[in-house]
């Protein structure tokens, strides 16, 4: 039996559909809580989620709904990123019309401050703001041999911000700055059946999904062109941009970090990228008051 599911209209949820996030989405809960948060978060799992998760979250009393494996009707290939097979799901928020509104979150991120307006953020699923999310950074920090061409600094939404760090901290660069591709770590989402038929004709279209190198993010960013709201990176705080893109970033200001990429923080606690203290801090806090709570499951 799953926890019982708030009341609230509006939700924050998550995808799991392993054990492998398990240790981020536990800390993004207590994150979620240590900054007092209005709204509840709710885990929406595949049947790929292993017992041992169910046990886990039951034992916390953090609530789930189940949700249906999504993904393309034909085969895309993520052989250089298998991740990305998982990635379809995240897009199910739209379907949940059950909520006035949805944020989507990725496992791997952490709440430092509080960021309950999104609940509120004015959105217009027939105009032009059909959802909002911050930019993909696609300045391929790392290099990545497999990742397009024209992922480059000078198509980021971020580098063109360089000259206004003030204003980086209130608002993205326009959604059809550069190549116009938003990050799907964090949406912001009015579910409407209409809006999730047209994602699922896209999921239908091979034509449209085998040229989709980033899953649901470029799904969205396809589909939608410029129909979404920028936000502020520090709504999704990928941890390279502290240093990909360090004319922008303030640590202070940070309200959510984004732990893209490997090692995630709980695979490797002597990493020497700071953010990811900030991680060990916040699971530190959690498990040292799951103690004090009788729960002590290794997890």
């Amino acid at each position: 039996m799953a926890a019982t599911i708030d009341a609230s209209k509006k939700v924050w949820t998550t995808l799991l559909t392993n054990t492998k996030y398990l240790p981020g989405l536990l800390a993004l809960d207590f994150s979620l809580k240590s900054v007092g948060s209005k709204y509840p978060l709710i885990v929406l799992y595949t049947d790929t989620l292993e017992p041992e998760g169910h046990a886990a979250l039951k034992l916390r009393n953090i609530p789930t709904k189940r949700i249906e494996y999504l993904l393309p009707s034909v085969h895309k290939d993520y052989g250089n990123d298998v991740r990305f097979y998982d990635c379809w799901s995240k897009l199910q928020p739209f379907s949940l019309v059950e909520y006035e509104r949805v944020v989507q979150l990725d496992s791997d991120m952490i709440i430092r401050k509080n960021m309950d307006e999104l609940m509120d953020l004015p959105l217009d699923i027939e105009g032009d703001k059909v959802f909002a999310a911050s930019h993909a950074c696609v300045c391929n920090p790392m290099q990545k041999a497999h990742y397009p061409k024209d992922w480059i600094p000078s198509n980021c939404g971020y580098t063109s911000q360089h000259p206004t760090p003030s204003e980086a901290l209130k608002t993205g660069a326009p959604s059809t700055f550069g190549l116009g591709i938003c990050n799907g770590g964090l949406q912001v989402v009015q579910p409407s059946q209409k809006l999730y038929d047209q994602i699922v004709e896209t999921l239908n279209s091979p034509g449209a999904t085998q040229n989709y190198d980033f899953a649901d993010q470029s799904l969205l960013s396809d589909t939608f062109r410029g129909r979404w709201v920028p936000l502020s990176y520090v709504y999704n705080a990928l941890k390279t941009l502290r240093w990909c893109h360090k004319e922008i970033w303030n640590d202070d200001e940070v309200k959510n970090v984004h732990y893209i990429l490997s090692p995630k923080p709980w695979d490797d606690r002597n990493s020497e990228d700071f953010t990811h203290k900030w991680w060990w801090e916040c699971n530190d806090a959690r498990v040292e008051k799951e103690k004090g709570e009788g729960i002590s499951d290794g997890w």
